[in-house]
């Protein structure tokens, strides 16, 4: 059996200002908080980390080590990176209306909806041949699409689910299907 925790890294400028990110740093307050992390690991569990710094740096305040894994990255905003979902639809209302109606759309020149859930689905799906307990340090878009694959769901429901800073999303693989356990639990200490 696999266990798989999912966490969204500590908060940031851009996660407070509701903003498509950047490879930006946590703030003070994310990184105060990360340390809280470590307690809500099993004490023998592999972790993974998106390459992105914001998880870097969640899994080093937390004090553990991690593995880079590159198909933790978040979605490829393209040119909405570091723009205000609120920018973003005064300068862009009809593409970002199709961007969340369209799951083969990229209006910002990035990753389209489908293809970035079909490479979280492909990590997720050589997760399930594992053993023992892991844990991923990641973005709320790999936390959401992962949920999506583990359930079956239409890509639609990618936009009804929410990962909130510093949650842990716990997944499990038997034969090779994956349960959800629990999802959004946020970290003791973490933000409110």
């Amino acid at each position: 059996m696999r266990r798989l925790l999912l966490v969204r890294h500590a908060p940031t400028s851009a996660t407070r200002a509701a903003a498509f990110p950047l490879d930006e740093p946590l703030d003070e307050r994310g990184l105060a908080s990360a340390a809280a992390l470590a307690g809500a690991l099993p004490r023998r569990c592999d972790v993974m980390s998106s390459p992105a710094l914001r998880c870097r740096q969640t899994v080093e305040a937390a004090g553990l080590t991690a593995a880079a894994e590159p198909r933790l990255a978040e979605c490829d905003f393209g040119s909405w990176a570091g723009a205000t979902l609120a920018d973003v639809h005064a300068s862009d209302p009809q593409g970002a209306g199709t961007w969340m109606t369209d799951p083969d759309a990229a209006p910002h020149g990035g990753e389209p909806l489908r293809a970035f859930v079909a490479r979280v689905a492909g990590w997720l799906d050589d997760q399930a041949a594992g053993a023992g307990a892991a844990a991923a340090v990641t973005h709320g878009g790999v936390v959401k699409a992962a949920l999506v694959h583990a359930l079956g769901a239409p890509l639609e429901a990618f936009w009804r689910i929410d990962a909130a800073p510093l949650s842990v999303t716990e997944l499990r693989a038997h034969d090779g299907r994956w349960t959800v356990a629990r999802v959004n639990c946020r970290v003791s200490g973490g933000p409110g």
